[in-house]
């Protein structure tokens, strides 16, 4: 029995995909942590690669694959600067990674992902909003972007309008676009998250 993935708006993601009819090449950037989403990928059958910038966290997801007998393919990178040859994959996304960076960097790191995805390929990536919770919390670097303590090291997250990140797709077609506001209990507190999704395809 499959497993069913926490990282629910990649199933989206997956069923765009596998209407494409293109070749099933996926390159994850930001791919470590305890459950690694290109397992989910894998599990539907395409050809895996990802990077992860961080060593504990790509060690987390070694760990992952090693118990269910998958070769997801994760090393490490900076997807701000890619090894990959341009038009490499067919499908590229980042899921609640990119904005750990400033925002300069977030364009550098799109850009990149945009150049190795190959044309008609797809590209999902998604965003912190203004409406999170935590968005004005912690050390201010400009334009709604702070440092902040995950697991008491300091984080950058930059936070976006809803239409902001509209510009990074000026030369694609967006397909598909949502800004979710979660209302849930996270250790004993409610907190709110603010999202923006968007998948698109190059043209």
């Amino acid at each position: 029995m499959s497993e069913i993935f926490k990282q629910i708006p990649l199933y989206r993601f997956i069923s765009y995909c596998d209407d494409t009819g293109l070749d099933k090449t996926v390159l994850d950037c930001g791919a470590g942590g305890d459950c690694p989403p290109l397992s989910l990928f894998s599990e539907y059958g395409y050809r895996t690669q990802g990077i992860e910038f961080s060593t504990s966290q790509l060690e987390e997801a070694e760990k992952y694959a090693k118990k269910k007998n998958q070769n997801l393919n994760i090393e490490q990178g900076d997807m701000r600067k890619l090894k990959f040859a341009d038009e490499t994959f067919s499908f590229v996304y980042s899921y609640n990674s990119v904005f750990h960076m400033k925002k300069e960097e977030v364009l550098k790191s799109v850009n990149e992902m945009k150049r190795v995805l190959k044309k008609d390929g797809l590209f999902f990536v998604n965003f912190l909003t203004v409406k999170d919770f935590r968005c004005g919390q912690g050390g201010n670097l400009g334009e709604n972007q702070y440092e902040q303590l995950d697991d008491n090291m300091p984080v950058i997250h930059s936070y976006y309008e809803e239409e902001e990140a509209d510009v990074y797709f000026k030369d694609m077609k967006i397909l598909f676009k949502e800004t979710r506001v979660v209302e849930r209990i996270f250790e004993g507190m409610p907190i709110r998250q603010g999202f923006v999704d968007y998948i698109a395809v190059k043209r």
